[in-house]
């Protein structure tokens, strides 16, 4: 069973203390506050931030990072209006600056627009080809676009690039898989999963792994503790638990976890065809509704009373 890898956009708060072009240095208390900003930022303390960068912006109205991260506090306040303005104002200052574009690019993406922000992350690739996190939101966006090969060359830049950011590799994997280069997968993930055992979207890869070689019981067991945690790493994981008990031939217990992944992500397109087929398996009369409702999630696998077709795969 194919799913697309939806991973979140890839943020960058700034505590560099670099001055834009032709200015005056920063005042050493600018860039304290800066930094005291972008760990509250972290810290999910809006308030704090966007005081501390306020404030830094006083001292030096023209610092670019400090006008980066206060749009950023503004972007996840919701007033994207305001997070543009700032946004652009730091690109006018410095347009030899990465961040800004990429920080453009963020926003794009929250307006719904991904031509635009692949565009912007484009150019703060043209400025600084070494950018780590406008490269995987380029990589992410190719992907859930279904162009693979775009975002198969995109990861493995990400990969040389910065070799200790989990994305790369995990975009990397899903990419080979989609393109049905499963051999070079598989090193992948191990390579990764060496480097990264304990990131949630490489075991979840790994279990699917488990799925693809007909060990259910052991994907289930891989799956269980991701299964547990607050997030949406947690959908996921019930997701493909769904599926390993789909596969193992128990639709009731599959339908249980499907229902719980979906109480998590509404609209997840795993646990939607899970419960779709498992219906039809029980021939339950509500099955048609959840096979529309899976098509339109961009399901292509056969629904039938016998179950997925032996030869299609589950990636």
């Amino acid at each position: 069973m194919r799913q697309v890898a939806r991973l979140p956009v890839t943020l960058v708060v700034l505590a560099l203390g670099v001055a834009c072009q032709g200015s005056a240095p920063l005042p050493p208390k600018a860039v304290a506050l800066n930094a005291a900003g972008t760990e509250a930022l972290e810290q999910g303390d809006l308030e704090a931030a966007g005081a501390r960068f306020a404030l830094a912006l006083e001292y030096h109205p023209k610092f670019v990072e400090a006008l980066v991260n206060q749009g950023l506090v503004s972007l996840k306040l919701g007033n994207l209006r305001r997070a543009r303005q700032l946004f652009e104002r730091a690109r006018r200052l410095n347009p030899d600056m990465a961040q800004p574009h990429h920080a453009l690019g963020v926003l794009a993406e929250h307006e719904g627009r991904p031509d635009k922000a692949s565009a912007h992350y484009r150019e703060a690739l043209r400025v600084d080809p070494g950018f780590a996190m406008a490269r995987a939101n380029l990589a992410r966006l190719y992907f859930n676009a279904g162009y693979m090969n775009e975002a198969l060359v995109e990861s493995r830049r990400l990969v040389e690039v910065a070799p200790e950011q989990a994305a790369g590799h995990v975009v990397l994997v899903e990419s080979l898989l989609q393109l049905g280069r499963r051999l070079e997968a598989d090193d992948a993930l191990d390579h990764a999963l060496a480097r990264f055992p304990q990131n949630p979207a490489l075991q979840i890869l790994a279990a699917r792994r488990q799925l693809r070689e007909g060990k259910y019981v052991a994907a289930i067991a891989s799956l269980r503790p991701l299964a547990a945690r607050r997030d949406d790493w947690a959908a996921a994981a019930l997701s493909w638990m769904a599926t390993a008990e789909l596969a193992a031939g128990r639709p009731r217990r599959a339908l249980g976890a499907a229902q719980k992944a979906l109480d998590l992500v509404p609209d997840d397109p795993v646990a939607s065809y899970v419960m779709a087929a498992s219906l039809v398996l029980l021939k339950n009369p509500s099955a048609k509704d959840w096979i529309l409702r899976a098509v339109e999630l961009g399901s292509t696998l056969p629904f039938q009373a016998s179950g997925p077709r032996s030869s299609t795969s589950i990636q």
